[in-house]
């Protein structure tokens, strides 16, 4: 049986493929245009100063300079300020995730006078601006005798990650059925297996969904830091790439040799927690 070019379902076909043609191409457009600054910044990190300025800052580099990373990791102290950046964001990291899990726990779960006013008042702290907390928190840390050490930015990083976090967490927990904790308790849990067993596994992407989060702001904060910290052996990593830029010259490679290094555990860790997003995503999509 010979089908005719203009059958019903000839068309439809032809009408779905050109529309996935043109879908495909426009996300192939975007990803190009989310991707070129990684791409570019990757090219720039291998060229120098005459390179850049000859006009060829677009470009494939004429001379791969690998000498550019190790310039800014040894000249440049670029694995110290590295170093401090992972102790910094990782206490941050954990201290906060520690604090907001078992906050969001008490609030949602344990039944006591003004749950619901201690959550209004953690949440506003959303509301205040990281520039009107700066000379504040720079007197208290002074009289502290705080400054130049990494209690001096992890205690400010860990105040600002608790609202956002305490907010997902308890949109989260709150749609999390009691009876699963009730059967648990029938069963001879205490509070703490239970939050530690049941609760904490069911709200994971969630956490991880504020792990990301509160790594991104930590990792790339550079007012506090570079306020609060000016010892060269305490630095962070975004301090530091800003001071290899002199007052004489700037070798722009290195400084984008460094710019590269401060940007691949961002991708490393969205990579590795990219599904947790996902889920945690679907899943506000869903009870929401």
């Amino acid at each position: 049986m010979k089908i005719h070019s203009d059958h019903p379902a000839l068309k439809k076909q032809k009408k779905v493929k050109a529309s996935s043609i043109v879908l495909f191409a426009f996300l192939g457009l975007y990803t190009l245009i989310q991707v070129y600054p990684l791409i570019w910044l990757f090219l720039f990190s291998f060229k120098n100063n005459n390179e850049i300025y000859s006009g060829n800052a677009m470009g494939i580099p004429k001379v791969w300079r690998f000498s550019n990373y190790f310039t800014v990791l040894t000249s440049g102290n670029v694995a110290v300020y590295l170093l401090n950046s992972v102790i910094v964001t990782g206490a941050t990291i954990i201290i906060s995730t520690i604090l907001l899990t078992t906050s969001a726990y008490a609030i949602v779960r344990m039944h006591w006078r003004w749950n619901h006013l201690f959550l209004t008042y953690i949440l506003l702290g959303m509301m205040v601006p990281l520039h009107a907390t700066l000379l504040p928190l720079f007197i208290v840390l002074k009289n502290m005798n705080l400054l130049n050490s990494y209690f001096s930015i992890i205690l400010p990083y860990v105040a600002f990650a608790l609202p956002m976090g305490i907010f997902i967490l308890v949109g989260f927990l709150q749609n999390i059925p009691k009876e699963l904790e009730e059967s648990a308790c029938l069963d001879g849990c205490g509070i703490y297996r239970i939050f530690y067993y049941i609760s904490l596994p069911l709200v994971r992407p969630a956490i991880a969904t504020v792990a990301i989060f509160t790594f991104l702001s930590s990792w790339n904060e550079l007012m506090f830091a570079n306020t609060f910290i000016s010892a060269d052996k305490i630095k962070t990593l975004t301090v530091g790439i800003m001071s290899l830029s002199g007052q004489q010259g700037t070798q722009w490679g290195p400084i984008g040799a460094g710019l590269v290094i401060a940007t691949v555990p961002t991708l490393i860790i969205y990579l590795m927690f990219s599904n947790q997003i996902q889920k945690s995503v679907i899943a506000g999509a869903i009870k929401g």
